[in-house]
């Protein structure tokens, strides 16, 4: 429910006309109303863990929301610096996207009563396939058709945002850089900065990037007891990386 309701605020903050393929709740019913379903949303999901009883449960979610609002406002600036640009990035990332995931894993182990070696095994699992699942996500958005993604693609270019794609191409082409400084609002950026990372080793650099954070979650996960439902997370993984959508 929390993760639904940052979607609707989403839709409403990019002015997004779909989502998965349908038409998004601002296009259908307007801004206003989008913003008080997303807080309603987020309004019974705080009944419902309540309703658990466990302090520390809630406090874990609670940093989850802390961190959503936090990356939505860090998506809003960009660094000059190239190093100081991809920490930005995957700290960004890490609290619009892995915070969620680590923290949910960490509180089904919470509320398990399991070790706190479990707990931290289950953080490290979620924060690791988060990553891995939103710089996929960052790929699609250059490779995968409006069709697939059930939403426009190059959404974040035009947005002003530069993803791994972007500043890894960056590397090879620095005249993205200042692209990168003026948030893509040129005439032609968006399309300058599409070729370019096309043309570079951005995409493929990127999916290295994805695929040491699914390794270290699978490393994580294999810490626990052979299970069926281990294997199946480790398969999670995989799939995170070879999805189209």
């Amino acid at each position: 429910m929390i993760h639904t309701a940052s979607l609707v605020h989403d839709d409403v903050i990019d002015g997004a006309d779909t989502r998965r393929g349908k038409i998004s709740i601002n296009k259908m019913y307007g801004e206003k109303m989008s913003v008080l379903a997303g807080d309603y949303i987020l309004s019974r999901a705080s009944q419902a863990l309540a309703k658990l009883g466990n302090s520390e449960v809630v406090e874990l979610l609670a940093k989850v929301v802390d961190d959503l609002v936090k990356g939505e406002f860090m998506q809003l600036g960009s660094k000059e610096h190239p190093d100081e640009r991809f920490n930005h990035y995957l700290e960004k990332t890490y609290k619009k996207t892995a915070s969620l995931i680590a923290c949910c894993c960490k509180a089904v182990s919470v509320f398990g009563n399991c070790s706190p070696a479990v707990q931290e095994i289950a953080f490290q699992y979620g924060r690791n396939i988060g990553m891995a699942f939103q710089v996929v996500d960052d790929i699609l958005d250059f490779i995968a058709s409006d069709g697939e993604m059930g939403k426009p693609t190059a959404a974040d270019l035009r947005l002003g945002l530069a993803t791994a794609p972007v500043l890894f191409a960056c590397e090879q082409f620095p005249d993205l850089n200042a692209l990168i400084m003026r948030r893509f609002k040129g005439p032609n950026d968006v399309e300058e900065a599409r070729r370019a990372v096309h043309k570079s080793d951005g995409i493929a650099r990127s999916y290295t990037l994805a695929s040491q954070y699914a390794k270290e979650a699978v490393k994580q996960i294999n810490k626990l007891p052979q299970s069926p439902q281990r294997d199946a997370l480790v398969r999670i993984t995989q799939q995170v990386i070879q999805r189209r959508k």
